[in-house]
């Protein structure tokens, strides 16, 4: 049995020592070592891959936050600009009002000038009809109230109240004064009076 047992020994260490030239002849510890190597290399390639791809992230992250903040800012920026605008379209409504209100004044006022000018033309016309018959009638008038201041010796004063007849007769010795009231008296009771004052020695 022990005979049996060191010839396995033996066996199992020829097995063990033809495993370890097999191994060596191989060259499977340089072929391991070249996969650990090309392991580490894909390891490190995976961590730099990996560093890139949260350097990119981190950037789009923070190219987000930036696009979105200017955004924010063009939305502000554009409701102020429609308040702006709805400001400046009240303004333009109401200035238009204001001048829909100066051209109705404008008009008003042509309207009120042309009648000015057709008054002004009336006024002209009768100041010419006026002057006319003011040259006609004017020095007939005072040449008859010259007769009449000749003949009769009465001067009557003017401005006086409207139904007051005020004056004086000069006669040869002395003045007459006029005080006739022409409400309460006929046009030929104020003429015969004013006659009795006249004398008829010539």
């Amino acid at each position: 049995m022990l005979l049996n047992d060191s010839e396995h020994y033996v066996d199992l260490e020829n097995t063990g020592v033809s495993l370890i030239a097999l191994i060596e002849s191989s060259k499977a510890e340089d072929a391991l070592k070249g996969v650990r190597k090309k392991q580490q290399a894909l390891f490190d390639h995976h961590i730099e891959t990996k560093k890139m791809v949260t350097e990119l992230l981190n950037s789009l992250v923070h190219t987000e936050e930036v696009v979105g903040q200017k955004l924010l800012d063009l939305e502000g920026q554009k409701s102020q600009m429609y308040r702006e605008l709805e400001k400046v379209e009240q303004e333009v409504q109401q200035s238009l009002s204001k001048s829909h209100i100066l051209d109705s004044e404008i008009q008003f006022l042509q309207r009120e000038l042309e009648k000015l000018k057709d008054g002004e033309k009336e006024i002209q016309a009768l100041q010419q009809e006026v002057d006319e018959d003011t040259t006609e009638v004017i020095p007939s008038a005072i040449y008859l109230a010259q007769l009449y201041c000749k003949v009769t010796r009465i001067k009557l004063e003017l401005g006086t109240e409207p139904h007051i007849l005020r004056g004086a007769h000069y006669g040869q010795d002395l003045a007459t004064p006029i005080n006739i009231d022409t409400s309460s008296c006929s046009p030929c009771e104020v003429s015969d009076e004013l006659w009795n004052l006249v004398s008829t020695d010539w």
